[in-house]
Order: C-alpha cells, then structure tokens, then sequence
C-alpha cells in the first residue's frame, strides 16, 4: 500500500489503477511519481496512474478486474465509462495454500459465556421463535410476537430476548420435488433447530402444499417442550390460533428463561462474513479486518462462513488454491458453473451485479467487487463448500453456496447454525437478523460519522495509516467475543431484524 499520506492508494505494486482516499480535483497531484488527476476522482474511485490501451485487462488487488473499453490516458477516472467485465477464466489450482496457520492449542484458545444447548450446539441469545410453514400463516404469527411485545408478556422474563414471528412468502404452489421446496424446507428446519432460540412455534395454514408432518418426519425434528406446531384451520380460525399460541408460548416463558449463559469454548461459534451496500474501500479495509479477524476465530477453534457465491465469482481462483482437498476446491467451482447456468436461463448475467450503490462507491465490475469480497474469507484452509440452508458442521473456515442478495444470504447462513454476523458496509447498509446478533462494520470513516447509530465498528481510518487491518481486525474479534457473550449491538439495541428473515426461492410457482 501506498504513502497514507497521499491522496490516492495504490495497492500493489502492479495495480493500473490507484484509489482516492478522498475526492480528488482536475489538476491536483495524487502523490504517485508527479501523476496528476486529469478530471475529478471522487473518493473510492479509481484513477489511472499509467496509460491503458483499449482492450487491455486493467489491475486492482494485484488482479484482473476487467478491460478497457478505451484508451484511457494516465491521470484518468477509471468507471463504468471506460473499464467493462471480462469472462472469468483462471487455470485453477488446488490445495497449494493449506498450511493451517497457527492453530492454537486447546489451553490457550479463547471462551465465550453462551447458552449451551447440549448436541443442538450453543446459543448467543436466547429467543423464542415462530415459524411460518406459509405466507397464509404469517400475519397471525406477526401478530402473536407483537402481542408480547405490546402487552409486556415478556416482563419478569429478563432472560429471553424476545419473541420474533420469521415469516415469508412462499410455502404453497410448489412442487415437493423441486429445488426450490428443498430450499425451503431446509431453511425452516435449521430455524427450527437453531441455538439462538430456546423455543420454537411452528404454524401453517392447514392446506398449504408445505405440510408441517413432512418437514418434521424428514429431518428427524421431534415435538416437545422446546418445539411445537399448529396449524390455523385445525384450531378453528384466526382468533383461536392466536390464543392458543399465546397460551403456549407463555408455557414456554418460565423454562426459557432458565437458560443461563456459562463459559463456553469458542467451537461453539459459527461467524457469518457478510457484506452489503459494498464501495470502493471495501476490499482494503473492513474486508481483511474481517478477515483478520476470521482467522482468529479458526485459529481459536471456532468457525466462520463466507457466502455470496456470484460475488466470489472472479476471485474463486483464490479460495480453490486454500481448498483443503482437491474435492472441496471441484465442488465450490461446480456452483459456479451452476450460477453461471442459472443466471443465463433467467436472462441476466453474473456481472448485473455490482447494485447502483455499489457503483457509485468506485466499484465498476464484479470481478473488482468479488476480489474485495473474498478478502473477508481471511488466509486459512477452505474446509467445506456447503449447499444453502445446509447445516455447517466443519469447523473451521468454510463457504455456503447463496445468493448475493444480503438478506436470502444471511438467512441461509443462520440456517446452517451461523450464531453471529458480522456485516461490513460502505453505503450503510442497516439491517438485523434475528435471532442472530448482527455486528456493523464501516469500511470508511465518512459514512461511520454519518450514521454513527447504526454502525458498530469503524474501519475508515485504515485508510488514512492511523489504523491497520490487524489492529482492527483485533478489534473486531474482541467484539465478536463481546457480543456472543452478550454485548448488544445497535441493531438489537433498536430492536431490529424482524423482517430480515428471506428463504431464497427457486423454480416455477403454479
């Protein structure tokens, strides 16, 4: 990286392009070798600091990140007006980068105060959930968890941290054949069993295509005092079901809110690495602070969950050079192939991704934004490439197969048992995930400022030299620790993250 003092970054050494640090004016120097901006570089954005020829690939990160439509002279803002996608194709390499990189022993890895919840794993909040098997189902359960949120059902129960309806759209006109009922299924079910919740109410309609009895027979869920069904046109109506959940979710409240957090080794988390309203700092600063951070939750036992599979595309060369085996390295390249399908059959194209806030940040093509992205993954060992919902039972660092799209994202993540997100964010992006705890970190320090209540963690001042990417990173893993133990972050303090929950839907709707 270069001079912080200059007014743009360079970061590597082969880089055709350097990014502003802030915004730069026509004529003013950048600071690299007398390189003057030839027009306005707004922050984030990158400048040329060489002539690049029409056609020739232009370098971020040490990396491809697409080509140039133009001659673009040195000095230049490189966008979205001069700078197009190329197809990604790298010759992949396995398993070349698989050292396991100072794995702690046992004696010296770090604990978290959690709810332990024996073989279902271990919890960092302690809610009571309701799950909709079907659109038809979800305003009675929203207004069941807004009953206990308006009548103080919950006072004298200071240990649950709330009752909160997970509802959707889908769950009928679906082939149980299909993907996209799979999907579904699988994502109800890991709620289901999730460690954040110490109960579960699950109501349908009655007639839905999503039965309740398949769902709990197939993955082996057993009703009990921890998990509960019913359905609205087996109880009589709207009205009954409201009363009769509200019945049993107050039989529910006295042992739930037994649970008590003890100390807990930090196997028990599973991290999801998130980003979202992504910008031009993103892949140098909060990214590899998460990163850093990662690594410190594998090197202490734990596990962390990177996603997102069409903004790892043009960075996959990367992850399968960590993969662990041959294997995990052909399966994560076999999503890939399925995205670049499935993105063709529904006419669009891998690269509609970066979103127009993400443009205007500086970011022009995925492969620059995907580079950014996978930074979060840290440097250690790819362990495991899983399916979407599926449970993440690998410790380590691993993927999930998902889509971009934050929200289906992270609600496949917490499927899989993730317990924590950490979400870092450019633009601010603002949401919460119940029932996981959702850590906010700001990759630059103007946005930080500008929405300073909804931001957790402040990784801008990378980008001045008055940070580091360890140091910050150090800082969000004291954080993640901080949080699973129980430390609330801003959107829990505001009590967000009631409609965050999105199953990814797949395949025709009849």
């Amino acid at each position: 990286m270069s001079n912080s003092n200059a007014p743009v970054i360079l970061l590597n050494t082969i880089d055709d392009v350097a990014v502003a640090r802030s915004m730069v004016r026509a004529g003013e120097q950048t600071g690299i070798d007398r390189l003057v901006a030839a027009n306005q570089i707004p922050r984030g954005h990158k400048i040329a600091v060489r002539d690049i020829a029409a056609g020739q690939e232009v370098h971020k990160f040490g990396q491809s990140i697409g080509v140039a439509t133009m001659f673009i002279p040195k000095g230049s803002h490189v966008h979205l007006q001069n700078l197009a996608v190329i197809t990604s194709e790298h010759q992949h390499q396995f398993s070349i980068d698989i050292e396991e990189k100072g794995m702690l022993p046992l004696a010296e890895r770090r604990t978290f105060m959690g709810f332990d919840r024996g073989t279902g794993g271990v919890g960092t909040r302690n809610f009571i959930g309701i799950i909709t098997t079907v659109n038809c189902s979800a305003t009675v359960s929203k207004y069941i968890a807004e009953h206990f949120k308006r009548s103080g059902g919950l006072e004298g129960f200071d240990n649950v941290d709330g009752v909160v309806a997970l509802t959707h759209g889908g769950g009928c006109a679906i082939n149980t054949a299909s993907e996209g009922y799979r999907l579904l299924t699988r994502t109800l079910q890991g709620y289901a069993r999730h460690p954040n919740f110490g109960g579960i109410l699950m109501i349908g309609l009655g007639c839905e295509t999503n039965q309740i009895a398949p769902i709990l027979e197939h993955y082996k869920l057993e009703e009990g005092k921890r998990l509960r069904t019913m359905t609205i046109q087996g109880l009589g109506g709207t009205r009954k079901t409201i009363e009769a959940a509200s019945e049993m979710i107050r039989d529910m409240l006295p042992e739930v809110n037994s649970a008590r957090r003890t100390e807990q080794p930090l196997s028990g988390l599973k991290v999801a690495l998130e980003c979202g309203g992504s910008d031009g700092y993103s892949g140098f600063t909060a990214n590899p602070a998460l990163g850093h951070a990662s690594d410190l939750i594998v090197r202490n036992g734990g596990t962390s969950v990177l996603a997102e599979t069409p903004e790892i595309y043009g960075a996959e060369h990367l992850l399968t050079r960590r993969a662990a085996t041959p294997a995990i390295a052909e399966k994560l390249l076999s999503r890939i192939e399925w995205w670049r399908d499935y993105t063709e059959r529904n006419g669009a194209e891998l690269n509609n991704n970066p979103s127009y806030g993400n443009k205007l940040g500086g970011l022009t093509t995925i492969l620059e934004k995907s580079l950014g992205a996978v930074a979060k993954g840290g440097t250690m060992p790819l362990k495991a490439v899983y399916e979407y919902a599926e449970i993440v039972t690998e410790p380590g660092f691993v993927f999930m197969d998902t889509p971009g799209y934050d929200p289906v994202a992270v609600t496949g993540q917490v499927a899989g048992g993730c317990n924590i997100i950490c979400f870092t964010t450019g633009r601010g992006s603002v949401s919460g995930f119940k029932p996981a705890p959702c850590i906010k970190i700001a990759t630059n320090t103007q946005m930080y400022e500008h929405m300073q209540e909804d931001m957790d963690i402040n990784c801008g001042e990378i980008v001045t030299g008055n940070d580091t990417i360890e140091a910050a990173g150090n800082r969000i893993f004291e954080d993640i620790i901080a949080v699973a133990s129980g430390k609330k972050t801003l959107s829990e303090i505001y009590d967000y993250g009631d409609s965050e929950f999105v199953p990814w839907q797949v395949g025709a709707v009849t």
